[in-house]
């Protein structure tokens, strides 16, 4: 038996309760098989000793599994090899290049749903190659992405405006996808357990409503705002803005003046950052 590695932040998920939840988010129906499934075509990243990946298999068109740990490949590659819509593929998600990899399988090519447990060491790098920036949003979102990730971490991806866990983070993801908990995940329910508690999260890339002009002076304001979240935004942004001109202008757009970076919505925050450009071109 292969031992889970601290170098890959490998724990391994043993809850029945917490694949149901996972299967169910990622809405993979029961089929006759995987040449009449409904036609999602699966990218799993980690799959480790493969528990979520069997679970996936008998309900999907395709799955395409990208594992870093070279004992788990062989492991994976010895039991299910041999299953006709699974591929697996070695390496790092991070710096692989999944469409070039994918060429020379047609039956494989262009995953539409991302289901995973992915390790928490890289939870932000992660989401970012899935979902892309606010600069450069991935320009072939996935239909759903299905992750486990740590519960600190989830609170932070669904929060809403006004709460202590709403930051850069929230927005950043927030402004490509919306975000919903579909339940939490006790460190029980791995193997061995991880010190933190675990949530399943499903993000949907959507349309973005209202585009940042400036995406790159977003970034900087959030970066500000958020950088000491107990002042008021009209002094954390003072070094971009005069104080008295901020002021105006949250004023014009009916957001409090003594209001906090945590305060506004995502669409505040982009309009806020359009309307700071467009005064500094006058």
């Amino acid at each position: 038996m292969i031992r889970p590695r601290k170098v890959f932040a490998q724990h391994w998920l043993k809850s029945e309760k917490a694949l149901d939840a996972i299967i169910q988010a990622a809405e993979c129906t029961q089929s006759d098989g995987f040449a009449n499934a409904k036609g999602e075509r699966i990218l799993e990243i980690g799959p480790g000793t493969g528990i979520l990946t069997r679970r996936l298999l008998p309900l999907v068109q395709s799955l395409v599994a990208v594992e870093i740990d070279r004992d788990l490949c062989e492991l994976l590659a010895k039991q299910l090899g041999k299953t006709e819509n699974f591929l697996l593929l070695q390496g790092d998600f991070l710096t692989l290049d999944l469409p070039s990899h994918l060429v020379a399988f047609p039956n494989f090519q262009k995953p539409n749903k991302v289901v995973a447990n992915i390790p928490y060491n890289i939870t932000g790098p992660i989401i970012e190659k899935l979902l892309g920036t606010i600069a450069n949003p991935n320009p072939e979102p996935f239909d759903s992405i299905v992750l486990l990730v740590q519960k600190e971490v989830a609170e932070r991806l669904y929060a809403k405006p006004g709460s202590k866990a709403f930051g850069a983070l929230s927005v950043r993801v927030q402004y490509l996808a919306e975000c919903e908990l579909i339940c939490t995940v006790p460190a029980a329910a791995f193997h061995p357990p991880p010190k933190v508690d675990s949530a399943v999260v499903r993000l949907c890339p959507r349309k973005i409503e209202i585009a940042a002009l400036d995406p790159r002076r977003l970034e900087n304001f959030l970066k500000l705002g958020f950088g000491a979240k107990r002042k008021m935004l009209r002094n954390n942004l003072q070094s971009v803005i005069e104080r008295d001109r901020l002021i105006h202008l949250l004023e014009q757009l009916k957001i409090n003046p003594q209001a906090r970076a945590e305060d506004l919505s995502v669409q505040q925050w982009v309009i806020l950052a359009n309307e700071l450009g467009v005064k500094s071109e006058e």
